[in-house]
């Protein structure tokens, strides 16, 4: 089941990021450092958009073939 994006839903902070998609908090920061993984940032904080996370994940996926 799709889940709708609203404005209000789309921007995650990192602690939300790491709740919804199990990235740690310090991989998220050692992706962000190596410019591996989108992010905003907002007034000095950190920022992801879901929509740009699920791209980037769907993006990376690894073809499995059988």
């Amino acid at each position: 089941m799709e889940t709708k994006t609203t404005p209000q839903n789309r921007f995650m902070t990192p602690k939300q990021l790491e709740a919804e998609y199990s990235f740690s908090e310090a991989n998220q920061a050692q992706m962000r450092m190596k410019k591996r993984i989108p992010y905003i940032k907002i007034g000095g904080y950190v920022k992801y958009d879901r929509q740009a996370i699920d791209k980037w994940l769907e993006q990376n996926a690894v073809q499995v073939t059988a």
